[in-house]
């Protein structure tokens, strides 16, 4: 018998992502222009969202995280208060609800991480809609409508790289044109992904950023035709496909390498994505025996990336840990949003 989900708890579940090159790439109108590429795979960290039917016509949403709750009703759109927006930005796409319902949002890294945590919010929640209303998205369908969610509905900078990594999972090289993203995933040899873990560090700087300012400034850049800011988009294409040999072929500590020179390259991009505390970080981290790192979102704050030789893992965490930094475990996660329910 079909489930009967007006009686069932709806949940889903998304991935964040590490990038490890091209982030900015994805960001328009660059990839109308000029095509972007982002290789990145999705980790063991999630956003979560939880529908619960009500009887009523009431709407709650609630950030477990933030311990803030709105509410609205199903006769009429969600008002853009400040509170919440964009899970209310969801909830607004989805319009023809037949019935008032509870949801309850959190996630394991908070905004600002540079892990693309609010887009994996916002992938979860279209996810967990759409089961509820037997409303059949492909995970392109998913991920387009999480991206317009964003940048178009609530006009917040950014790219589409982190709604298409949550959506498909795993490891994959993203292409971005004027005529739609494709995913291309990578058939990495298990045992390259256990020894790509074993020695990446993942490291918290201490500090989230709001992104905005710093893409601002990026998309500024490219539409002035600043030669600095196009040549850094480009060596950083071309960086990308170099570190996705380097994956495929499992030459490790040439893609370590290639995590610095991809570093170096992003922070042409604009001022702002590297800060002193960062520098120090990194150069502690790079004195250590690090071969490489860089950011994993726009810059500013959030989780430092470093790729390390096995005997070297102790130092650079002794290192990057005296700088006031925290080092976090991670595995990478293969599989993409995933939505289930609870009686």
């Amino acid at each position: 018998m079909p489930v009967n989900r007006a009686q069932h708890v709806v949940r889903a579940k998304a991935p964040l992502r590490v990038s490890f090159c091209g982030g900015g790439t994805d960001v328009p109108p660059y990839p109308e222009m000029r095509g972007g590429l982002v290789l990145c795979s999705t980790i063991d960290r999630y956003a979560y969202a939880t529908l619960i039917p009500r009887l009523d016509d009431e709407i709650s949403i609630e950030s477990l995280d933030y311990s803030t709750v709105t509410h609205g009703n199903v006769d009429e759109p969600l008002a853009y208060d400040g509170k919440l927006d964009l899970a209310k930005a969801v909830v607004n796409r989805f319009h023809s609800q037949p019935r008032g319902m509870k949801l309850f949002l959190h996630s394991d890294a908070p905004p600002g991480s540079g892990l693309g945590s609010s887009s994996a919010l916002v992938v979860a929640l279209v996810a967990a809609l759409g089961s509820y209303q037997d409303v059949s998205l492909s995970r392109h369908e998913l991920a387009r409508l999480a991206w317009e969610v964003e940048r178009l509905d609530m006009a917040i900078e950014g790219g589409l790289q982190d709604q298409y990594a949550s959506a498909f999972g795993g490891f994959n090289l993203l292409t971005f044109t004027a005529e739609g993203v494709g995913v291309e995933p990578l058939d990495l040899r298990p045992e390259v992904m256990n020894e790509l873990a074993y020695r990446l560090i993942l490291v918290y700087t201490g500090k989230t950023r709001m992104s905005g300012s710093i893409i601002a400034q990026q998309v500024e850049g490219y539409r002035a035709e600043a030669p600095e800011v196009l040549a850094a988009l480009d060596e950083m294409k071309q960086i990308t496909l170099q570190m996705k040999e380097m994956l495929v072929h499992g030459r490790l500590d040439e893609f370590g390498d290639l995590l610095d020179s991809a570093w170096q390259s992003k922070q042409r991009l604009a001022s702002g994505i590297s800060t002193p505390e960062i520098d120090e970080l990194y150069a502690a981290a790079r004195k250590a025996g690090a071969l490489g790192g860089k950011i994993t979102g726009a810059g500013g704050g959030g989780h430092l990336l470093l790729f390390c030789q096995f005997d070297k893992r102790h130092r650079i965490r002794d290192a990057v840990e005296r700088t006031g930094a925290s080092v976090e475990g991670f595995s990478f996660e293969p599989r993409g949003v995933q939505t289930w329910t609870v009686e």
